[in-house]
């Protein structure tokens, strides 16, 4: 009875717990300091727990950025899933928009890391990038272009759609200091943020509803 909730702890639990603060930690020193910046020090610091502890779960920094990395776009990717439970574009996109707008808003180092790695040539997720993505918007466009085929949507290349769906919804993320400027130097309140999403999925439904 006097065991401490840490000791009694599954093991399968702590380590998930410590996989999630090491992500996390992560996360934020290479949103901060970048890839060559970044250290597993820096990182092992601010997840407070021993740098042997970050080496025990990821052993390389390579390998700690290319999980950060999948958890990011495994995010991303995952909230389409409008798109497996409703054959109604309107809802489907708008849902779809509506869930990239939260990431960006709750997630936002995530997206300015993957900026960066983009930008840099993708050179540690270019694989990843080249199967799942890849794979993720062969089976979603199928979708789209049966929407155009059965008249629900206008003609429009699929990739286009997303990646238009993509700038928009990470411009909330990587550009949040132009945002608060724009709003009077401060970020939007949820209602502000809410009525942005209502405007960028109808702005966007327009260009493509029949």
């Amino acid at each position: 009875m006097g065991a401490s909730s840490t000791a009694t702890r599954p093991r399968g639990v702590a380590r998930e717990e410590n996989e999630r603060l090491i992500l996390e930690a992560a996360e934020a020193v290479f949103a901060e300091l970048g890839f060559k910046g970044a250290t597993t020090g820096a990182i092992a610091a601010r997840a407070a727990l021993p740098k042997a502890n970050v080496h025990y779960y990821f052993p390389s920094k390579d390998d700690l950025y290319r999980a950060v990395m999948a958890r990011v776009l495994d995010r991303w990717l995952a909230a389409a899933s409008s798109f497996d439970d409703s054959d109604d574009p309107a809802d489907a996109l708008t849902r779809y928009i509506a869930a990239k707008m939260e990431l960006s808003r709750t997630m936002p180092l995530g997206s300015r890391i993957f900026a960066s790695e983009i930008m840099r040539g993708a050179p540690a997720i270019a694989d990843h990038l080249e199967t799942t993505l890849a794979a993720w918007v062969a089976d979603r466009g199928a979708i789209v272009r049966r929407w155009i085929a059965e008249g629900k949507l206008a003609p429009v290349d699929p990739k286009v759609l997303f990646m238009m769906i993509w700038a928009t919804t990470q411009h909330y993320a990587d550009f949040a200091r132009q945002i608060e400027v724009l709003n009077g130097g401060r970020p939007l309140s949820d209602d502000e943020f809410a009525e942005a999403t209502r405007q960028v999925a109808r702005t966007i439904l327009r260009g493509v509803l029949l």
